[in-house]
């Protein structure tokens, strides 16, 4: 019998998940809550926001749903697991415990320390006066990380002083993400990637390597977003760099969970950076990334359901089989992104795209027309025997789109390519 699975979320990173599971033989029905306009071309969506996580366990309950998959990290910081767990209903993702690796920058920085995996040195203030004395006695940049979840936005790399001073501002005195506390991290150098595992307590079975690009417009400039595109794989990650990080970050970081108590189920995301001394942990998140899993999964050959059926019972995965196709994905945001944005703008051309979109932000006006409803809105990813020929292929398409108030990177995969 076919299986009939939810997936927890409303962004591209559950519609590249929904898109995975529809390619899977063994699943029948996909529900999505609450889901958007693209996703809603390939799952029935649910209208239950991700953190009443009583009434999507009462959804699962009564639709006899198989597994339940949890895309973002705020369903999984309301405890979603945690529910499901205590209902006997299976679901991949962490617990709320568990899931501190990402909710708090404290937690997942002694961890590291306790189990000797490789970070920058850091110290932890609550109050501005003494982490503004502290960031002016050290060299720049200084790198101000919010202890919370921030959606991505928590983290500045101030190249001036008054930069890193507004930063602490924001986030002590005006509390913009909550009140909190920071961590004040020593700047580590290098190329960034992001390293995804499917873990399952002591289990850890790698995902493809990505690289995601940060800053709003080309060359990397402007103010940190979400991403703003993705590509993979990365080839200056090399198998020796990738088997070192493997073996001194996600096994450890999985095995240390476990022997703090709070073992984890589901996908660990290693932001890495590979310095002059080895790969080193940027942070840890709790789920799949966004916007690497659009980049990663169309390139995943393996039945991702027994991947994820087979962590949420307790078991190793097989090693996941990957196509050698690279695979680059280009976000078109609102302008404005990341700061204040319209929504409700129609967007036309979808029908004309080759490759795989991905909504990050949809909904259907009253007219039944796709709009933007969010900051980053789609996720344009093209494939190709290399990274040029995938590059390509996205662009063709991001052309095809029309909407008067999206912008994109011309430079996705700059790195890679130059």
């Amino acid at each position: 019998m076919k299986k009939t699975v939810l997936v927890i979320g409303s962004g591209g990173r559950e519609h590249a998940i929904v898109d995975a599971l529809s390619r899977s033989p063994q699943v029948g029905k996909i529900y999505c809550a609450p889901g958007n306009a693209g996703i809603a071309k390939q799952a029935e969506c649910v209208d239950i926001k991700v953190e009443a996580v009583e009434a999507l366990a009462d959804f699962a309950e009564k639709n006899d749903v198989d597994l339940t998959v949890v895309g973002p990290e705020a369903a999984l910081a309301a405890g979603v697991a945690d529910t499901f767990l205590s209902r006997g209903l299976k679901i991949f993702g962490p617990t709320k415990a568990a899931a501190m690796i990402e909710s708090s920058k404290e937690f997942a920085k002694r961890l590291m320390e306790k189990y000797s995996i490789p970070t920058g040195a850091y110290v932890t203030f609550t109050d501005y006066a003494p982490a503004a004395e502290y960031v002016k006695s050290r060299p720049l940049p200084a790198v101000i990380k919010y202890d919370g979840l921030a959606a991505g936005k928590g983290v500045v790399v101030a190249a001036t002083y008054e930069e890193a001073d507004a930063a602490l501002r924001d986030m002590l005195l005006d509390a913009s993400f909550g009140k909190g506390k920071v961590i004040v991290e020593e700047f580590l150098a290098g190329p960034e990637f992001s390293f995804m595992a499917i873990v399952s307590g002591e289990n850890v079975c790698p995902l493809a390597i990505a690289q995601d690009h940060k800053r709003a417009f080309d060359g990397d400039k402007g103010p940190n977003t979400g991403g703003m595109g993705a590509y993979s794989p990365v080839p200056f990650i090399t198998d020796e760099i990738r088997d070192r990080a493997l073996n001194e970050v996600l096994i450890p970081a999985a095995k240390g969970m476990v022997a703090e108590g709070v073992p984890f189920t589901g996908v660990l995301y290693g932001g890495l950076i590979l310095t002059a001394d080895g790969p080193k942990v940027i942070e840890f998140n709790a789920r799949f990334g966004d916007p690497e899993t659009e980049v990663v999964l169309p390139r995943l050959e393996s039945d991702i359901y027994s991947l994820f059926e087979a962590a949420a019972e307790g078991k190793p995965c097989e090693p996941a089989r990957w196509s050698d196709e690279a695979c680059l994905g280009v976000v078109l945001a609102s302008e404005g992104y990341p700061g204040a944005y319209a929504k409700g703008a129609r967007i036309e051309g979808l029908d004309d795209v080759e490759g795989r979109v991905y909504h990050m932000g949809t909904k259907l006006d009253p007219e039944g027309n796709v709009a933007t409803a969010g900051g980053r809105v789609l996720m344009v990813t093209g494939r190709g025997a290399d990274l040029r020929a995938a590059h390509a292929a996205a662009m063709n398409d991001v052309e095809r789109i029309k909407c008067p108030t999206l912008f994109h990177r011309t430079d996705i995969g700059r790195q890679a390519l130059s």
